[in-house]
């Protein structure tokens, strides 16, 4: 009888062990720093894709401003954009938000004139990060990829891509060499 009282609790030992290292597996990894690299000021050189489907060779290109500073000890960001290009000046900002029970950032745009983007949500991984979400191209629902990559303490790289054929392919419609401003 002493055997059988034995053999249960090392069943539940090992059962409550498992579950613990499976808790310990599934929880998600601490990114609520992912943008601390973001922070400061940057220059940035943009080039917006015009026709993303139709070969990519029509676009524009923009110089300027980004900052960025932590809010809520970096669980948010605030990013703010000025840059001008040969169809004048274009403003934006951006927050980012992280939701640490799921382990991810949200990011919610929206340019000079008021408009608001839909999210897109995504996390980092191995120095990379990769949002994705919908969005309206030419009146149509496309799904949109944000990629964060090439990131130093002094540059970084920032690419939107869109998917007409749910994530098969991609085009590129947006990207951004940014450089730290010293």
């Amino acid at each position: 009888m002493m055997w059988k009282v034995l053999l249960r609790g090392v069943m539940v030992a090992g059962v409550l062990a498992c579950a613990s290292l499976s808790a310990q597996a599934a929880a998600p990894r601490d990114g609520s720093h992912d943008f601390d690299f973001a922070r400061g000021a940057w220059h940035t050189h943009a080039t917006q894709v015009l026709d993303p489907f139709d070969g990519g060779t029509h676009t524009v290109t923009m110089d300027g401003t980004k900052t960025a500073r932590p809010v809520w000890n970096g669980r948010a960001w605030l990013e703010e954009i000025e840059a001008d290009g040969p169809n004048g000046h274009w403003e934006g900002a951006t927050l980012f938000v992280y939701n640490t029970k799921a382990g991810q950032w949200s990011q919610m745009y929206v340019d000079g004139s008021g408009e608001i983007e839909a999210p897109t949500i995504g996390n980092f991984k191995d120095g990379r990060g990769e949002f994705f979400g919908t969005t309206t191209y030419k009146g149509r629902n496309v799904l949109v990829r944000g990629v964060w990559s090439d990131i130093t303490a002094n540059s970084h790289r920032y690419e939107i891509a869109y998917s007409q054929d749910g994530g098969r392919t991609w085009a590129t419609a947006f990207k951004a060499y940014l450089t730290r401003l010293k």
